[in-house]
């Protein structure tokens, strides 16, 4: 045989699909290697050459800094706390009781698990604030007296603010757990005699319990990695969290080896907090067992069912109600802690807002164009490394997967600071650019979507791929006419979650943005600054109005709740 015959023989036995998945995860590997690199690098740097462990130990020398991790560590433990106490009856409810409206209630959690948390804050500062706040203001009118009945400038209102939009990790997490679980195994215990009590603590609760602990990591996690509504909440109050203090070192003079120094710890943090969720879940396995038989029998609250809808509602009314409804004055309003008479109405808001204020529409144009190429990109990316790591096409495919959920121990600050570092200086000066916001969106909202296409592909049998690749047809076109059109669903869903994730982030933009790259969240920042809060509420409520819009088209199109949670 000869030696272009040998080597045509040996190229026929390769995938020819192989380049791809390599370039997919070469692409991955470089995306979280080279920034975090950087980080490591600079934490140790010294200018002119060398190295050294001095910013560490200034670092954690700062008594302000041992203060701004206390009041983290503070946040995040109590925001993972109530998250629980609140998401996980609600999940009950909706999963296992007769309560009226779920329906709407599954909507509502929707509605709080897309509003920007920052945009939140701003609503509870119109509505809590300490002078002028709506529900202070109605209060003293009521008493007569002088006192404010809520201050929202405290370290229970920043708790109370960030539980109203975390919550809704828990609700997901446990409500689909509670809706898989066969309520013959709780009737079995209670004909041997045990009581409700005994039931709900030996039956119940260790089916649930890796639910719940995972949406308290969950939520302690977004706590840990939070910017917008520490810096409106606390600041004013003359506390830091963690991701405050990082961003106060890039104000003028900015302090970049000390930013990094503060990262790594808080980046090592995280990655620790998931590894014990891992090993304390992975000890224990709980799992229902049934087919169509396991059916799921809805408990009667009786008279309890309304009480229990209004305890529904008062929750709803702190996420949401309240605070579109300040949103909604507030943008309509010329004085908006005056009442919304005629002569207090106005458009004057949406025409400085949306025509006449230099950054909008720029901010606006950004911001989707960021959104829709980064979902689109992403749900590509993660189709693509979620495949690779299900079907085992590459060697290591266990670290592709691992690097693909990595981004989510890495709080937005400190993803920022990375980035920054990275992508200020050759080969890849990407600074300035709003190419270095779709690097970091693309990174920070990838866990999310890889997720949802991993979950897609692991329902999807590979013995329909089989059969093609017998029939002689190659990956590429299997993965194109048969495996895409079964993923549809999910990769759609992947692509609403991210786009969702870019609308609405803020802690590495408020980093990497410069005057031409701003973003929506970024420029309601600005107008926080500037005391627009009539400009504020219009912003935001476009933003509100683009987040529904695509989420509904895309419910529309999958013909479920994109949230997942089942009926």
């Amino acid at each position: 045989m000869t030696a272009p015959a040998t080597l045509r023989a040996r190229l026929e036995g390769v995938d020819r699909s192989l380049p791809v998945w390599l370039a997919t995860a070469g692409l991955l590997v470089v995306l979280m290697a080279l920034p975090l690199a950087w980080l490591g690098y600079m934490s140790v740097s010294v200018e002119g050459g060398g190295s050294t462990l001095a910013h560490y130990r200034d670092a954690f020398r700062d008594e302000a800094l041992r203060k701004a991790l206390w009041n983290t560590l503070v946040l995040a433990f109590w925001v993972g706390i109530a998250s629980v106490a609140v998401g996980a009856p609600l999940a009950w409810l909706t999963a296992r009781t007769d309560i009226p409206a779920k329906g709407l209630i599954r909507g509502l959690v929707m509605a709080s698990f897309v509003t920007p948390p920052f945009l939140g804050a701003f609503a509870w500062v119109m509505l809590a604030g300490p002078n002028a706040g709506a529900l202070n203001v109605f209060w003293r009118w009521i008493t007569g007296g002088d006192a404010a009945l809520f201050n929202i400038f405290t370290m229970a209102g920043l708790v109370f603010v960030v539980t109203s939009y975390t919550f809704p990790y828990v609700y997901i997490m446990l409500a689909n757990t509670l809706a898989l679980i066969a309520s013959d195994l709780e009737d079995a215990a209670a004909i041997h005699g045990a009581g409700r009590l005994s039931v709900a603590l030996t039956i119940t609760m260790p089916l649930v319990a890796p639910a719940i602990v995972s949406g308290f990591i969950l939520a302690v996690l977004q706590a840990l990695a939070l910017f917008g509504s520490p810096a409106i909440l606390a600041l004013p109050a003359g506390f830091h969290t963690i991701t405050t203090q990082v961003w106060s070192f890039f104000q003028f003079p900015p302090k970049v080896e000390l930013a990094a120094a503060v990262s790594v710890p808080l980046l090592l943090a995280t990655a620790v907090l998931l590894l014990v969720q891992r090993r304390v879940l992975g000890r224990r396995g709980y799992a229902s067992v049934g087919g169509k038989g396991g059916a799921r029998r809805t408990i009667a609250l009786g008279w309890l069912r309304y009480p229990a809808l209004a305890g529904v509602f008062v929750v709803m009314a702190c996420a949401i109600f309240l605070p579109y409804a300040i949103l909604t004055k507030a943008a309509f309003a010329k004085a908006w802690a005056q009442p919304l008479s005629l002569e207090n109405l106005t458009l004057a808001n949406f025409s400085f807002t949306l025509f006449e204020y230099s950054s909008t529409k720029g901010a606006i144009v950004n911001t989707l164009e960021l959104g829709i190429v980064t979902a689109s990109v992403g749900a590509a990316m993660v189709a693509l490394l979620a495949y690779v790591t299900n079907r085992r096409l590459v060697i290591g495919h266990q670290i592709v997967g691992f690097l693909a959920l990595a981004p989510v121990v890495i709080p937005g600050v400190v993803l920022a600071v990375a980035l920054f570092i990275a992508y200020t200086r050759p080969p890849f000066v990407l600074y300035g650019t709003l190419a270095i916001l779709f690097v970091a969106y693309l990174t920070k909202e990838m866990p999310v979507g890889y997720e949802q296409a991993d979950a897609t592909f692991r329902g999807i049998p590979p013995d329909l791929e089989e059969a093609g690749r017998i029939l002689g047809a190659g990956r590429l076109r299997i993965l194109r006419d048969v495996t895409a059109p079964l993923a549809r669903s999910g990769i759609i869903a992947a692509w609403c979650f991210i786009f969702i994730g870019v609308i609405r982030e803020l802690s590495a933009s408020i980093i990497l943005f410069t005057p031409n790259t701003k973003v929506m969240s970024v420029v309601i920042f600005d107008l926080k600054e500037e005391g627009q809060f009539g400009a504020i509420a219009v912003l935001g409520l476009v933003m509100l109005v683009l987040t529904f819009a695509t989420v509904s088209i895309v419910q529309a199109a999958l013909g479920r709740d994109v949230l997942g949670v089942k009926d």
